[in-house]
C-alpha cells in the first residue's frame, strides 16, 4: 500500500475504531449493570453511567470549540477534562483492539479444535477436553484491557515530562576548522497548552540553559490551538542565552492558529529572531556560516508530490560557506540537499510519540507522514558548489520534540532537548 493510500486509510480506520470501541464499552457497562441484583443500585449505576457519557460528550464539544475559537476561556475544569478525554480515548480504543485480538485468536483456536474433533470422531476417538481454556481466555481479556491502561498512565504521569538531553555529533565534510565543535541547541514542538503547562516550559528552559550552547534554535510548533498561551511560552524562551543568539522558525500549528506574525513579533520583543524565508550570517572563531529559516513547508496530505518545497530558498543559500536550515517539516530534506544545504534541523514528528520495545524500533506512527521520523539522516547533495564543498553530503536531524498532541502521553519516545556538536568529516 502506498503512502498516499495509507494517509486516506488510517483516518478512516481511526474513526471506525472510535465508533466501535465506544459502542463496545457502552454495551459492556450496561451488561455489567444488569447483573446487579438490587434495583436501587442498578438505577444508581445507570444514572452514573449516563452522567459520565454526557460529561464525555460535553468535554468533546468544549475541546472542539476551544480549539477552533481564539480567546475561548480555558478554566481549570477544561484543562482537566481535556487530559481525561484524550486518555480515555487512547485507552478505550487500544483496549478494544487488544480484546478483540484475543477473541480472534481464541476463535481460530476453537475452529482448529473443531476440525481436529471431527477428524478424531472419524477415528472413533474423542478430543481431550480443555477446562482451562475459558479461564485463560478471561485472564487474557482482562490483561488486554489492563495493559493499555498501565501504559497510558505511565506515559501520562512519568514519561511525558521526563525531558532527556540527546547529545549528537554531526559530521560535516569540508567544515571550516573554526566550526569544529560548534554546539547548537535545538528545541522543537513545545506545544504549550493544557498538555504542556508553562511551569514545564520553564523547566525545559532551565535544563537547556545548563548545556551552555553556542547557538540556540527553536524549530516550530510553540503552541497547539488558538487559545494556548503563546505569549507566556515565548516569554519563558526569552530567558535563553547563547553567544550567537536564539533563532527560530514557524511550524504548522502557527499556521493553523494564524499565529505566524504574532510569534515573530513576540520573538522580537524577547530579543530573539524568527527567520521567515530569511537568513543570517555568522562569524565564529574565524569561520563563517549561513543560517536560513523558513515557515512550515506545506505538503498536500494525500499527495507527497503535490507542491515543491523551499521554492524561495535558493537565493538564500551561500556557496562559499556552510548552510544550516531551520525547517519544521523534515520532508523538505530532499530538496534541501539539492540546494546544497549542509545541515537541516527539523521536528514535527514527535518521534511517533509512542513506540513499544517488543516491536521493531523502525515501526512508528510518524512513518505515516514522513520517512524521517527521528534522529540523524544523510544523503548526497547534487548541487555544484564552491570547490571547498564539492562531493559532500547533506545531514538532517529530526528532533523528537518536547510536547504532545492528540493524547498527553509519551511511551518509549522521551521528550528531547538536543545538543548538536558539529564535527569535521573527511
Amino acid at each position: 500500500m502506498s503512502l498516499s493510500a495509507l494517509r486516506i486509510f488510517v483516518p478512516i480506520l481511526f474513526l471506525v475504531l472510535l465508533y466501535l470501541s465506544q459502542r463496545y464499552w457502552v454495551r459492556s457497562a450496561r451488561r455489567a449493570i444488569a447483573t446487579v441484583r438490587r434495583a436501587a443500585r442498578r438505577k444508581l449505576l445507570r444514572v452514573l453511567c449516563d452522567t459520565a457519557g454526557i460529561l464525555l460528550l460535553l468535554a468533546v464539544i468544549e475541546r472542539f470549540v476551544s480549539f477552533r475559537i481564539s480567546g475561548w476561556p480555558t478554566p481549570r475544569i477544561s484543562r482537566w477534562s481535556s487530559e481525561f478525554l484524550a486518555l480515555w480515548f487512547t485507552w478505550s480504543i487500544s483496549a478494544f483492539v487488544l480484546i478483540y485480538l484475543v477473541r480472534g485468536i481464541d476463535r481460530l483456536w476453537r475452529r482448529s479444535a473443531a476440525l481436529a474433533g471431527k477428524h478424531a470422531a472419524s477415528l472413533e476417538t474423542a478430543p481431550p477436553a480443555d477446562p482451562q481454556r475459558r479461564h485463560f481466555l478471561r485472564a487474557a481479556t482482562y490483561a488486554a484491557g489492563a495493559l493499555p491502561l498501565a501504559g497510558a498512565l505511565y506515559g501520562f504521569a512519568v514519561e511525558r515530562f521526563d525531558f532527556e538531553v540527546f547529545r549528537v555529533d554531526v559530521p560535516i565534510p569540508g567544515l571550516p576548522p573554526g566550526m569544529d565543535g560548534l554546539r547548537i541547541l535545538q528545541l522543537s514542538d513545545i506545544h504549550a497548552s493544557n498538555y504542556m503547562p508553562i511551569p514545564q516550559v520553564r523547566r525545559i528552559v532551565e535544563k537547556a540553559q545548563q548545556l551552555a550552547p553556542d547557538l540556540i534554535t527553536i524549530t516550530g510548533d510553540l503552541l497547539t490551538g488558538p487559545s494556548d498561551p503563546l505569549a507566556a511560552c515565548v516569554a519563558e524562551l526569552g530567558r535563553l542565552r547563547a553567544p550567537l543568539g536564539v533563532w527560530g522558525c514557524n511550524g504548522n500549528h502557527e499556521i493553523y492558529t494564524d499565529a505566524e506574525d504574532e510569534a515573530a513579533q513576540l520573538f522580537r520583543e524577547q530579543g530573539m529572531t524568527m527567520l521567515r524565508q530569511q537568513y543570517a550570517q555568522f562569524s565564529w572563531r574565524g569561520a563563517r556560516f549561513n543560517l536560513i529559516g523558513v515557515d512550515y513547508q506545506r505538503q498536500h496530505w494525500f499527495n507527497s508530490q503535490s507542491s515543491p518545497m523551499l521554492e524561495d530558498v535558493e537565493p538564500l543559500v551561500r556557496q562559499d560557506m556552510p548552510n544550516i536550515l531551520l525547517s519544521h517539516n523534515p520532508n523538505a530534506f530532499p530538496r534541501a540537499s539539492e540546494l546544497g544545504i549542509d545541515l537541516m534541523l527539523a521536528g514535527h514528528t514527535h518521534g511517533g510519540q509512542v513506540q513499544v520495545e517488543i516491536l521493531d524500533r523502525r515501526i512508528s506512527p510518524a512513518r505515516f507522514i514522513t520517512p524521517y521520523t527521528a534522529g540523524l539522516y544523510s544523503r548526497p547533495t547534487t548541487r555544484e558548489t564552491a570547490s571547498l564543498f564539492r562531493n559532500r553530503y547533506a545531514s538532517l536531524y529530526v528532533s523528537r520534540g518536547l510536547g504532545t498532541i492528540g493524547t498527553p502521553l509519551r511511551l518509549g519516545v522521551p521528550p528531547e532537548i538536543t545538543l548538536l556538536t558539529l564535527r569535521r568529516a573527511s
